[in-house]
């Protein structure tokens, strides 16, 4: 059965827009790909495609139409860890929404612990608030890595599958602005956090986000000078 198309509303400095560009790279599948400028989103966006306004946003199926004009017929998609399961689901063979429900609960467990351990840390920290300290980073850190198995490459297996990709984005935007120092954070806080993570411990974590970060569908995706570019006229550089 042929799939419907897909248009991907999307921008490039977003980490939740990353997630479902990783999964669509990693499926081969073929769409159209819109940049939305987030300081200034078009007036039609909300309305024609996302009520929230956010991205990462799909319009599936439905008429070839221009992305500025997604037809009424389309589905309307929003959310980009549901829309990395959609796309999985779209293409089982993928692997990217593991088969076996064992290994399906495994990755979703993943996905939540990426999502309350350390996805808000790092939003806190980037932003200089008080709570986020190079201490929960860390812990954050410890908590993902009690999670990976060992002697396998990715979070629950050999397998790349969409816990894998809730958490790269996240971590490369994180490596990106503590290594040039761009955030509202103090200095002495990164380097605190940088100086944690050389501690032999996270050996096993290290050499994972290094898989993650080398894998073709993460680096044809991530535009480290817009990252950069967005994050410091955001939050300028620590103190």
């Amino acid at each position: 059965m042929p799939h419907g198309q897909i248009t991907l509303y999307t921008a490039k400095a977003c980490p939740y827009a990353q997630r479902t560009e990783i999964a669509l790279a990693e499926v081969g599948a073929p769409f159209k790909r819109y940049e939305i400028d987030l300081g200034n989103k078009p007036e039609w966006y909300a309305p024609k495609v996302n009520p929230a306004s956010k991205v990462p946003a799909i319009a599936y199926g439905g008429p070839d139409v221009s992305p500025e004009n997604a037809s009424p017929e389309s589905i309307k998609l929003a959310e980009s860890l549901i829309l990395v399961e959609f796309i999985g689901d779209l293409y089982p063979s993928s692997g990217i929404v593991p088969v076996d429900p064992v290994l399906r609960a495994q990755a979703r467990f993943f996905i939540e612990v990426v999502s309350t351990k350390f996805s808000p840390n790092f939003m806190k920290f980037i932003s200089g608030n008080p709570e986020g300290t190079h201490a929960a980073l860390l812990s954050g850190v410890d908590a993902i890595q009690d999670l990976l198995p060992d002697g396998v490459k990715y979070a629950v297996n050999d397998q790349y599958t969409i816990a894998d990709i809730a958490l790269a984005p996240f971590w490369a935007r994180l490596t990106v602005l503590v290594q040039k120092g761009i955030g509202a954070y103090k200095d002495e806080e990164r380097k605190k956090f940088l100086k944690g993570l050389e501690d032999p411990k996270y050996t096993k974590f290290n050499a994972y986000i290094q898989r993650l970060l080398a894998r073709e569908s993460f680096k044809s995706t991530f535009h480290e000078d817009v990252v950069a570019e967005v994050f410091s006229s955001k939050f300028g550089l620590a103190k």
